[in-house]
Order: structure tokens, then sequence, then C-alpha cells
């Protein structure tokens, strides 16, 4: 099917009620997406220019650009947080209308993503609480995801006795214990110490090895694009369109001081500076 006719598909179906998919689901699909915020003098800027893109199930896609170029206005509606100002998001053929359950979103700032009032097992367990599950399955389930994330004998702690790292894990395993198909990491390594992000970024790979959930994570750091990722999508300076699609086929564990990593980093680093620069104002402007 031809992207227009998928599209012109896609848009009828978001006329009618979402439904849960009777089978598995392939790809999360991005169809000629355009995103403007407001209005100014009339008519606002766009923060998104006709993206199209289709993220395979069990994929792990990392998503690198200038900042402001919309990669997290993207997340927000992959998310359903919002919906785009034109074009249709989908699961398969089915549009995305609002946040739900299939998707889970993971968030930079942990000081506020996790209950100051709740400990480290009543924080996993929150949503399965909220969905009325027995209190033992509950409470199982949530002990199950805080051994995925190595965090089973701080069960009892309060996110006040915890390290940055630690909130994270558990904001992980309780997106995880939900059973999302799609999780979405918004920069969620960012704020974290060198060494804690690169114990974290082989905790996410090997959770993802081991759940093959879907993975959209954003980040500004082409290195960590490169070591977690299976493919690597660049967004150029704003407004936000797609200026490179690069699957990633290097073998795990992977290292920086390998050539094809280097070479693949050159590439991309090459891309970013070049829209770094596009994106500058020039002379007598800003």
């Amino acid at each position: 099917m031809a992207r227009g006719e998928r599209g012109a598909t896609l848009i009828a179906e978001s006329e009618r009620t979402d439904r849960p998919s009777a089978s598995p689901w392939r790809a999360l699909r991005i169809v000629g997406v355009w995103k403007r915020f407001g209005a100014v003098n009339g008519e606002a800027p766009w923060v998104l220019r006709d993206i199209s893109l289709d993220l395979e199930a069990g994929s792990f896609t990392c998503i690198v650009g200038p900042s402001g170029c919309g990669k997290t206005t993207l997340l927000s509606l992959l998310a359903g947080f919002d919906q785009p100002t034109r074009g249709v998001i989908a699961v398969d053929e089915r549009p995305i209308t609002g946040p739900g359950r299939d998707r889970a979103v993971i968030f930079q700032d942990v000081a506020n993503a996790l209950f100051p009032w709740l400990n480290a097992v009543e924080n996993v367990e929150f949503g399965l609480r909220v969905q009325g599950l027995p209190r033992q399955a509950c409470r199982e389930r949530a002990l199950q995801y805080l051994a995925l994330v190595g965090l089973r004998e701080d069960r009892e702690k309060f996110p006040f006795q915890l390290s940055g790292g630690m909130k994270q894990r558990i904001q992980i395993a309780r997106a995880l214990a939900n059973d999302p198909a799609v999780l979405l990491m918004d920069e969620p390594f960012a704020g974290l110490d060198a060494i804690t992000r690169r114990d974290l970024q082989e905790e996410l790979v090997r959770i993802w090895e081991r759940t093959r959930k879907t993975i959209v994570f954003i980040t500004h750091d082409i290195i960590e694009a490169l070591l977690l990722g299976t493919r690597v999508i660049v967004m150029g300076a704003g407004p936000g369109t797609v200026r490179g699609d690069f699957r990633v086929p290097l073998s795990r564990p992977r290292s920086p001081s390998h050539p094809e990593f280097m070479r693949r980093y050159d590439e991309l680093q090459g891309i970013l500076e070049s829209e770094v620069r596009r994106g500058r104002p020039g002379p007598g402007e800003g």
C-alpha cells in the first residue's frame, strides 16, 4: 500500500471507536504527521513536519537530534498525550486517540516520578492496584519486576532513601509491571552520573533482550543511541523533520572503540553538526 493510500485508510479508521486489536500488532506507525501548538500572529510555526515512520514491534529505536527539533513532541504524540495537527499515529491500522495501557512513558525527571509517601514495592504495584488486581497478585508481580531491575532487597525503601539511578530503575520496574507493549523513554538517563548511566544502559539492554518490548528512546547522545538501539532516527533542526534513518547491525555487547561503531558515530555526528549549523540564525537574524 502506498503511503498516501495507507494514510487515507488510517484517517478513516481514526473516525471510528478505538478498539483493541484481535491479533499481535506489527508496527507503531507514524503517517504524514505535522504538529503545531496554538497560534502566533494567526499561524504558529510547525514543530513537526511530515514525519512518516514504521517502528516495528520488538525494535529498540533511538531518536536523536538538536534541542528544539521536536523529539519530545513526537514522543508525546506516540503516548497519546496530544494529537497531530495533521496525519495519523496508529498501532497497525488502529489510530491512537489517547493514552493507553499498551504504552508506558518513562520520564527524565526521576525526582518527581515516584510517589514519596509510598515505598519502592508500593510504587511499582500502584498501577496494578488501580486496575483492581488482587493485593497478593500485585505484590508478587511488583517483587518480580523489582528483582528484574536488581532492587528486590530495597523494596521497603522510600524515594528519599534512594539514589537517582535506583529511582529510575523503580520507574522502569513500575512501567514493566503493567505489561505495556511499548516503552516510551524521554532522555531517562540524562540527569545521572556517567557510571550510573552506563550501568542503566546495560541494564536496559538486558531487560529489552529478555522482554522484547518495543522501545522508543529519546537522547541527545549519539554514543548512547548506538550502544542501545537497533535503529537510530536523526531529526533535523526545527521545524522537526527526519534527516536520517539508520539500522544498527552491531553485535552486543557494543564498544565505542570498535571500528564499525566509530564509523557509524562519525556518520551520525556529521549529520547532527550540519543540522546544528543549519539551525543557527544567519547574519542579521536572531
